[in-house]
């Protein structure tokens, strides 16, 4: 068994997240160091045409003015049978002084080759899940915080909804906003409205948070950048405020705590209606749904779409 800060034989550096995979491949480059660290790390692509005597011959090389040569093998998922199955029987006897990093997008944990690495140790898998997204905005003020700049966490889910969810495009785009920012200080909603174009979809959840918070400003915004008929969007925004209705009616009984349960969803994803229920006087969301059944029945007859929803939009959050 490796003992602590030693490396092993060989890692499986595997999963969706680049960024992830990047950083690990990273810290194993940094461990071979000095002047012969050029023969001592060696970087292969996999592709059809690579042959299995090539790469046995660089994991049996011996180090040159080190303890130790790393071979890193991109793109695992692509390799030849015959040198998966090569690396699967070197495994069964590694060369003491290197280590053999395999890194892929996925790979199966039933195959030979995925096995033959998780024997090599406890640690040998390196996982590099995707996160989900209401887990990105505390990554993103992480990796904020590596660049020496602070991120707010509305501010951070507001770059992950214009950048999208690619952890390497968000710490890009991280170190782009931090050089702007010129130093230390926080990464404000308004500077990354200036400096990040949208390259990603606006979701239907999105526009609805901003909706039920009376962020007018930002619901009409969304509103013109969605997909999809004027009616359809009318059915979200009218079940929205019968959630909230639910809400409001919920909390006001002291049984706020069964809101995840009665509206059939998550509790990350009820977390803020509470609050947003709150910002509505008495028997003002059932006269908005009202509204909103009135709107449903101009749409039907042939009224013009915006004509419609901006003032309605307008009205639920709160603008006269």
């Amino acid at each position: 068994m490796a003992k602590k800060g030693e490396l092993l034989p060989a890692y499986l550096i595997v999963g969706p997240d680049e960024l992830k995979r990047r950083q690990s491949v990273t810290r194993l480059r940094a461990r071979v160091d000095g002047p012969f660290a050029a023969f001592n790390l060696e970087e292969i692509v996999a592709s059809a045409d690579l042959e299995p005597e090539v790469v046995l011959s660089s994991l049996n090389t011996l180090p040159m003015g080190g303890e130790r040569r790393i071979v890193v093998i991109e793109g695992v998922e692509k390799l030849p049978k015959a040198v998966s199955e090569a690396i699967v029987a070197y495994l069964a006897d590694p060369n003491p002084s290197c280590t053999l990093a395999l890194v892929s997008e996925k790979l199966a944990k039933n195959t030979r080759l995925y096995k033959a690495v998780a024997k090599v140790g406890p640690r040998s898998v390196i996982e590099c899940a995707a996160l989900k997204g209401r887990d990105l905005p505390p990554y993103v003020q992480k990796l904020a915080a590596a660049h020496g700049v602070a991120i707010g966490s509305d501010t951070a889910r507001e770059l992950v909804a214009r950048a999208g969810e690619s952890t390497t495009m968000l710490d890009t785009q991280l170190a782009s906003l931090a050089a702007l920012l010129g130093g230390p200080g926080t990464i404000t909603r308004e500077f990354v409205e200036a400096n990040v174009a949208r390259v990603v979809e606006v979701k239907p959840w999105e526009f609805l948070n901003c909706l039920a918070s009376r962020d007018a400003a930002r619901a009409l915004s969304l509103y013109r950048l969605l997909d999809g008929s004027p009616l359809g969007l009318l059915s979200l925004v009218t079940g929205r405020l019968r959630e909230l209705i639910c809400a409001r009616s919920l909390v006001a009984r002291g049984e706020g705590h069964a809101l995840a349960a009665t509206l059939k969803k998550q509790d990350w994803q009820v977390r803020d209606y509470p609050t947003w229920a709150r910002r509505y006087a008495d028997g003002e969301l059932e006269r908005l749904l009202a509204e909103c059944a009135n709107a449903e029945r101009a749409l039907k007859s042939g009224a013009d779409g915006d004509a419609v929803m901006v003032p309605l939009i307008a009205r639920v959050c709160g603008v006269a």
